[in-house]
């Protein structure tokens, strides 16, 4: 395994946190993106990037040598009613990584890996669309890409759907509908930061996407 310089945006965040620790304890180098207001929940071991990720310019300077970009910025707790915020702060921040990485300053940017959604769904089309659109952008830059479409991510304060587990396994079972339950599957945080760390591992190859069953199986391999 070749030990990577990984930058990390939304490093502190629910997900954040867990995968910059995970790739710390395989041996590669993070520098985690973070505000000034949450530098201290920056995992022990990373270094910190002070800056804002919605502007490329405060950010674009500290990424190089890094060869891997990994952008987990994303409204929390999303729902219908956060429309405009996955537009102003979603997709901004995809803009603004994209701007940051295809400066001269951070050429060295040869994958990108990307927090998307599972799709398509019958409900959070705001949020869908929005990170359609981010995909494409990142397809449009040239740069190899890999996306990752969980659908909804388990883990500490976040369990509730746990309550929907036996509908899962109905939907499953029925052929007309087996195919959207596992698209729309759950995954544990623990399956997302071990597809995330095996993404980055395998580094760069065109553009890859990793659905549920993906993430799943890349947790096991």
């Amino acid at each position: 395994m070749t030990s990577r310089l990984i930058f990390v945006t939304g490093a502190t965040g629910y997900m954040g946190r867990a995968l910059v620790a995970a790739l710390l304890a395989r041996g590669h180098r993070v520098r985690a993106l973070a505000r000034e207001n949450s530098r201290q929940r920056v995992p022990a071991g990373a270094e910190t990037v002070i800056g804002n990720a919605l502007d490329a310019a405060s950010f674009a300077g500290a990424i190089a040598p890094a060869d891997t970009l990994v952008h987990l910025i994303g409204t929390p707790h999303p729902s219908p009613a956060k429309a405009a915020s996955f537009r102003a702060v979603d997709l901004v921040s995809v803009d603004a990584a994209l701007a940051a990485a295809s400066t001269a300053a951070a050429a060295t940017i040869r994958h990108f890996v990307y927090l998307s959604v599972a799709q398509p769904a019958p409900v959070m089309h705001a949020y869908i669309a929005v990170r359609e659109a981010a995909e494409r952008r990142i397809r449009e830059s040239g740069i190899a890409a890999t996306f990752l479409r969980p659908w909804y991510v388990l883990g500490p304060g976040h369990r509730w759907p746990c309550l929907l587990l036996p509908i899962y396994a109905v939907c499953q079972f029925l052929p007309a509908t087996r195919e959207g339950a596992q698209r729309l599957g759950l995954v544990t945080l623990e399956q997302m930061v071990a597809a995330l760390v095996a993404s980055i591992e395998r580094g760069p190859e065109g553009v890859r996407i990793l659905d549920v069953p993906a993430i799943r199986a890349a947790a096991v391999d």
